[in-house]
């Protein structure tokens, strides 16, 4: 399909009309913000909808915000955001935002409480909780706790940071613009926290949410979903290739990383929790359900 835009005769700049050839694509609406009713504005030359919105970048001030599949609370999450990180809404409503998050693009619902106007962010925590002090002092009261990877705005004060809501020590967090190098050592930081499906690190994490947010500290964009890292992350190991530390090990509906050449490190359903294991017993347990139970095996690097 293709697209010309006209602005209307006598129509604010915002409004837009297009002119639609063709039929409309077929998008995958994981990632493209696309509903019966409404469409990304960036979308309207590859697809037709009854109206189209430009998003507004918003900020998760939530330690952490589930992304949900629809405008309900008991709707399954999807994935999740940390705080900090942005979402780009295309229709809000009293109680809910729908649009996509910043770093992946991933599409959904989360609840209008927990997002606010954007915040340009220069500090992400670093340990594995950290308490967000109402004082710059270790004995005042707990605002908060704020998750690995959760950003914000800060400013040196003495041995904290200090933001707008509170205090967080030096220790316990870094400048965003100083990334890990080692998305092996990242994901070891996560071993014991529970499976949690969507999860991205707060309270919980699923098996592409490790690989996403331990390669997204080492300032490595990746998909959300198995099936998008497995054609996005890095290149294929070839068939006679032996495994190493880093490599990323692709299963049906399920993604680990190579803790070394026998072990994976992956958060998973079977023990609910993330934990490093022998490749060989993750193997094991699928091959009743399938003839291949290893779909690929990725490389970043040579």
């Amino acid at each position: 399909m293709n697209a010309s835009t006209t602005p209307l005769r006598n129509a604010p700049p915002e409004r837009i009309r297009f002119k639609l050839d063709g039929r409309s694509v077929k998008l995958d609406t994981r990632v493209h913000a696309a509903r019966g009713d409404l469409a990304d504005l960036a979308l309207a030359g590859v697809l037709f909808s009854a109206h189209y919105a430009r998003a507004v970048e918003l900020t998760c001030v939530a330690a952490g915000a589930p992304v949900l599949a629809s405008d309900t609370p008991k709707a399954q999450a999807v994935s999740e955001l940390l705080r900090g990180e942005s979402f780009h809404a295309l229709d809000v409503t009293a109680d809910w935002a729908w649009g996509f998050c910043g770093h992946d693009g991933y599409v959904g619902y989360v609840r209008r409480e927990a997002l606010d106007v954007r915040e340009a962010v220069n500090s992400r925590i670093v340990t594995g909780t950290a308490p967000l002090f109402s004082a710059p002092d270790i004995k005042s009261p707990i605002a908060d706790y704020w998750p690995r990877g959760a950003q914000f705005t800060a400013e040196a004060e003495g041995d904290f940071f200090a933001c707008a809501e509170g205090y967080v020590h030096q220790r316990h967090a870094a400048a965003i613009d100083a990334p890990e190098s080692d998305w092996v050592a990242v994901a070891e930081r996560y071993l014991g926290q529970p499976y949690v499906w969507g999860g991205r690190g707060h309270r919980g994490v699923d098996c592409s949410g490790l690989v996403q947010v331990a390669l997204g500290q080492c300032g490595i964009k990746a998909p959300r979903d198995t099936d998008l890292q497995r054609e996005a992350i890095g290149s294929p190991i070839a068939p006679d290739a032996p495994l190493r530390r880093g490599d990323f090990i692709f299963f049906p509906g399920h993604v680990g990383i190579m803790a070394d050449s026998n072990n994976i490190l992956h958060a998973n359903a079977h023990w609910m929790s993330v934990v490093i294991e022998p490749l060989a017993d993750v193997v094991g347990r699928l091959a009743a359900d399938h003839a291949e139970p290893i779909s690929a095996r990725r490389r970043i690097g040579t």
